[in-house]
C-alpha cells in the first residue's frame, strides 16, 4: 500500500476542519430557531422556516458551478474562498437585527459551503494516492459525524450561555484559522479539462479543446432549475403538492434540468460532464446514494418529533439520545475507510444497508407508545452503524473511478444529486406522517414511515450485492 505524505495529512486536517464546521452549523441551527423567533420581531413561522430553506436551495442550485470552478480555477483558491464567504455570512447572520437579514446572511453563507464541499474532497482525492482513498474519505465522513453528535450538545451550551448569536459567531475563528493554516499547508491544483477517457475507449467526445470560459447559459439553467426543484420539495408540504406553486416549481426545474443536460452535451466545456455518468461506479454510486437517502435521512429528521410529541421527552433528553447513533458512525468511519482500501466499498455499503435494515425492522416490532430507552439505543446504534459504513463509503463508490481532473466536477454533481435526494426523503416522510390524531395513530404513521426506511436500505443492499461493479477501470492519462 502506497505511503501517504505529510502534506496529505495535514489537506485531510484542514479539509476536515472546514466539513465540522458546516456539519456542526447543519446540526445546531434547529436549536437556535426558537430562540431566533423571539429576538427578531415579526418573525412569522413561514419566514423561520427559511433560514434552514435558504441554505438548502442555494447550496443545491451552486454545486456544480462550484465544483467547474475548482477544477478550472484552482481547488485551493476556491476552497478558501469559500471558507472567507461562509465566516463573512456567519458574522452577518450574527449581527442581524431583521429575519430578512437573517436569511441573506444564511445565503451568503450557503454560496460558501458550495465552494467549500467540491474543492475540499478534490483537494483531499488530489492529495492521497488512489490505494488509500477511502482511508481518506472515511476519516473525512467520521469527522463530520463527530459534528452530528457534539452539535445538538454545543449548541445548547452555547444558545444558553451566550443566546442564539453565538451559534453563528462560533464559526468565525475556526473558518479563519483553517484559511490562515490552508494557505500554508493546502497544495494548489489545478488539471487541464480534457476529455474523459478510459482504458475501454472515450467516454467523451475527442477532439473537443475545452476553453476557459464558463457555460453562460448552463449556469442559470442548472442552479435555477435545480434551485426550482429543492424549492418546490421544501415548501411542498406548506404550499400543498398539488398547488400551482408547487407544480409550477417541479415543472420548471424539470424543463430547465433538461434543457441544461442537453446544452451540457453539446458544449465545448460544460458546467457538468454528462460522460461522466458512463462511468458505472458513478452512475450506481449516485443511485445507492438515493436510496440511502430514503434509509437513513427520512428517519433521521422525523424521529425527534416522535420522541418529543409521542414520548414527551425534552428537547434535552432528546438530543442526548440522538447523539449515540451520530457518535457510533464517528467511530466506525474511519476503521470502515482503512478496510474499504483493502476490499472495496460494496462490501461495507452492503453490511450497512443490513445494520440500518435491522435498526428500523427493530423499531417497527418493538417502539411503542411508552417510552424506553433500551429499545430506542438498539435502533441508534444499528443505524449509526450504516451511516459510519454508508456515507462516506458511498461517496467513495461514486467517486472510484473518476479521473483526477473531474474530481471536484463529479463531486458537485454527485453532491447535488445527494442534496435533492435528501430532501425528497424527508419530504415524502413528513408527507407520509401526515397529521396523525392522537399517539397511537402517530406510531401507526411512523411505522410506515420505518418500513419505507428500511425498503431503501433493501434496494442498496441488492444494488452493491449484486449490480454495482467489483472491478475498477483504471482511466488512461487524458492530458494532452
Amino acid at each position: 500500500m502506497e505511503r501517504v505524505s505529510r502534506s496529505a495529512w495535514l489537506t485531510l486536517a484542514v479539509v476536515s476542519v472546514a466539513v465540522f464546521m458546516v456539519a456542526m452549523e447543519l446540526t445546531i441551527i434547529a436549536l437556535a430557531l426558537p430562540k431566533i423567533r423571539e429576538a427578531l420581531a415579526g418573525t412569522t413561522p413561514a419566514a423561520l422556516s427559511w433560514v434552514v430553506n435558504a441554505y438548502s436551495i442555494v447550496v443545491a442550485a451552486l454545486l456544480l458551478l462550484s465544483g467547474w470552478l475548482a477544477d478550472r480555477y484552482g481547488r485551493k483558491r476556491v476552497f478558501r474562498t469559500g471558507l472567507a464567504l461562509f465566516a463573512l455570512g456567519s458574522v452577518a447572520a450574527g449581527a442581524s437585527t431583521s429575519i430578512e437579514m437573517l436569511i441573506a446572511a444564511r445565503a451568503l453563507q450557503a454560496v460558501g459551503g458550495s465552494m467549500q464541499y467540491p474543492a475540499g474532497l478534490a483537494l483531499l482525492l488530489d492529495a492521497f494516492p488512489r490505494s488509500r482513498h477511502q482511508t481518506a474519505i472515511g476519516t473525512w465522513g467520521a469527522v463530520g459525524g463527530l459534528a452530528a453528535a457534539v452539535g445538538p450538545a454545543l449548541g445548547a451550551v452555547l444558545i444558553e450561555a451566550f443566546g442564539w448569536r453565538a451559534v453563528f459567531y462560533v464559526n468565525v475563528p475556526v473558518a479563519l484559522a483553517a484559511l490562515v493554516i490552508g494557505a500554508r499547508v493546502l497544495p494548489e491544483s489545478t488539471l487541464p479539462l480534457a476529455p474523459v477517457r478510459s482504458a475501454n475507449g472515450p467516454l467523451g467526445p475527442r477532439g473537443k479543446v475545452p476553453t476557459a470560459r464558463v457555460d453562460v447559459i448552463g449556469v442559470p439553467l442548472a442552479s435555477v432549475g435545480v434551485g426550482a426543484i429543492i424549492l418546490g420539495i421544501v415548501q411542498g408540504e406548506t404550499w400543498g403538492w398539488a398547488t400551482a406553486a408547487t407544480v409550477t416549481c417541479f415543472a420548471a426545474g424539470a424543463l430547465l434540468v433538461a434543457a441544461f443536460a442537453w446544452r451540457s452535451g453539446r458544449h465545448p466545456a460544460p458546467l457538468f460532464d454528462l460522460h461522466l455518468l458512463r462511468i458505472r461506479s458513478f452512475l450506481l454510486g449516485n443511485l445507492g446514494s438515493l436510496f440511502f437517502a430514503i434509509g437513513f435521512f427520512a428517519l433521521l429528521v422525523p424521529l425527534p418529533s416522535f420522541i418529543q410529541e409521542v414520548w414527551g421527552w425534552s428537547a434535552l433528553e432528546t438530543g442526548l439520545a440522538y447523539s449515540v447513533g451520530p457518535m457510533v458512525s464517528f467511530l466506525v468511519a474511519p476503521q470502515a475507510g482503512r478496510l474499504a482500501d483493502r476490499i472495496g466499498n460494496a462490501p461495507l455499503i452492503t453490511a450497512g444497508s443490513a445494520c440500518g435494515m435491522a435498526g428500523l425492522l427493530w423499531l417497527v416490532l418493538t417502539i411503542s407508545t411508552e417510552p424506553s430507552l433500551a429499545r430506542l439505543l438498539v435502533a441508534t446504534v444499528l443505524v449509526g452503524m450504516s451511516a459510519g459504513t454508508g456515507f462516506s463509503q458511498l461517496v467513495g463508490a461514486a467517486l472510484r473511478d473518476i479521473p483526477p481532473e473531474r474530481y471536484a466536477m463529479a463531486t458537485a454533481g454527485r453532491t447535488t444529486f445527494f442534496q435533492l435526494s435528501v430532501a425528497f426523503a424527508i419530504a415524502i416522510a413528513f408527507a407520509m406522517i401526515g397529521q396523525p390524531d392522537g399517539a397511537a395513530a402517530q406510531l401507526a404513521a411512523y411505522n410506515t414511515v420505518w418500513m419505507v426506511c428500511a425498503g431503501g436500505y433493501l434496494c442498496n443492499f441488492v444494488l452493491f450485492t449484486f449490480i454495482y461493479p467489483r472491478h475498477r477501470f483504471q482511466p488512461v492519462d487524458s492530458k494532452p
